[in-house]
């Protein structure tokens, strides 16, 4: 076929077929995120919002039972699920299976830029009110920037860049950060950073090294994303070699991790920078909780590279959240794939999907309002929770029967509209 058949949600759970544009043909047109949307892709948007609620509004993990667990799936994974649907979302924009090319191609890109430049100026401006919550769209910001030109790319290039970078670039974050931790240089740049001076944080020193999601080992996600979307997810025989291909990554990552901290010799002992004494065995939770804590980054120490906790930044996590990733988006495509009925189910998810950066700010600006304290454990109680899920479903819910965009994408499909001026 000449061209792919997106999903046009008109309205949660009512996808409707639309051919994708011909290379070529303006931005903004079928098969842009402007107006084409894949349902599946949108339900597991919506589980990484939700899943982002519980890391961040949930009780804390360390409470231990089912509970902790459920509240530990969602550390980190939710993110590395964003990270790697946000990869998607620029094929989406830049041509999905056939990159645009000519005027049309240079107009996405220029889509693609100003989102990206939005979400820096966004995340900073939500880090300065000051919550407990690790903003991560600024960090998303840089990522789309930096992974922008490969958007013309064959998958398996794509998959292959995504491959050496998950396993170069931890080590190189590894060597970077314990420059900084032994050198000045980071501070000399820091001193004549204007985002860091604006934003009050460490600027693009943190966004790039030392910050909570620190791009050069995020970057990974985003290309794997940009590899799949590629592909055509609406064959069976794609979505089952995906689902094969997450759980090998999983079992690699996780497995790998934890055969390292129960096997190898000196390993264990070697992360005490988790600050948990490690002959309790707490450092050896590191192949898939971060309950033990993070590493420290002193670089005294290369041990805490076998982890594969979330937030621990190596090799083996990044495989691992990528592994998990392919497995949230295929279930998704599955699940939309078998009709109305299940579709309709899902239909509240699917909404808060398609409005992701609206419930992500907003969530974000009901904890300030609200002043909740994330610091103290064992966190909020369930009910916070179930309270924050329950009202961005029925507020997505209602909001999609009126309106096709959440608020803030309808703010930044208007501010990128600058591209129509591109020649």
């Amino acid at each position: 076929m000449a061209h792919d058949v997106l999903f046009t949600v008109s309205a949660p759970g009512r996808p409707v077929a639309e051919r994708a544009a011909p290379t070529g043909a303006p931005v903004g047109t079928a098969g842009n995120t402007s107006v084409g949307r894949m349902v599946g892709v949108d339900l597991a948007r919506g589980l990484a919002v939700l899943g982002m609620y519980a890391a961040h509004v949930g009780p804390d993990p360390s409470v231990g039972g089912f509970q902790g667990r459920l509240m530990e799936l969602a550390q980190g994974r939710s993110s590395a699920l964003f990270a790697f649907l946000a990869g998607f979302s620029i094929v989406l924009i830049t041509g999905r299976r056939v990159p645009a090319t000519g005027r049309a191609g240079r107009q996405a890109v220029v889509r693609v830029a100003v989102r990206a430049v939005i979400l820096v100026a966004l995340g900073t401006a939500l880090t300065m009110l000051g919550t407990s919550i690790e903003v991560i769209l600024a960090y998303y910001g840089v990522c789309f920037l930096l992974v922008l030109p490969l958007h013309r790319l064959r998958p398996a290039v794509l998959a292959a860049i995504a491959a050496v970078s998950v396993l170069v670039l931890p080590q190189a974050l590894f060597v970077v950060q314990r420059s900084i931790d032994q050198g000045s240089w980071a501070e000399a740049v820091t001193r004549h950073d204007l985002l860091a001076h604006v934003g009050g944080t460490d600027g693009v020193i943190g966004l790039m090294f030392t910050g909570d999601y620190p791009v050069l080992a995020w970057v990974p996600f985003l290309i794997a994303g940009m590899a799949v979307a590629r592909l055509d997810l609406r064959s069976a025989a794609v979505r089952a070699r995906l689902a094969m291909t997450g759980g090998a990554l999983a079992l690699v990552g996780y497995g790998g991790s934890w055969l390292a901290l129960h096997l190898i010799p000196g390993v264990v002992p070697g992360i005490s920078m988790f600050g948990v004494d490690a002959e309790h065995g707490g450092a050896r939770s590191a192949w898939w909780s971060d309950a033990a804590g993070f590493p420290s980054g002193d670089g005294d120490s290369t041990s805490w590279l076998w982890a594969a906790s979330p937030h621990s930044e190596t090799t083996l996590s990044v495989i691992a959240g990528t592994g998990v990733a392919l497995l949230v988006l295929v279930g998704c495509t599955d699940v939309v794939e078998r009709g109305r009925a299940v579709r309709r189910v899902a239909t509240p998810v699917i909404a808060v999907g398609s409005m992701s950066l609206t419930f992500y700010v907003g969530h974000i600006l009901a904890i300030k309002a609200l002043g909740l304290d994330l610091d103290d454990l064992p966190g909020p109680p369930m009910g916070v929770l179930l309270a924050f899920v329950a009202a961005a479903l029925l507020l997505a819910v209602v909001w999609s029967s009126f309106f096709r965009r959440g608020p803030l994408e309808y703010a930044l499909n208007r501010a990128t509209r600058v591209s129509r001026y591109v020649a």
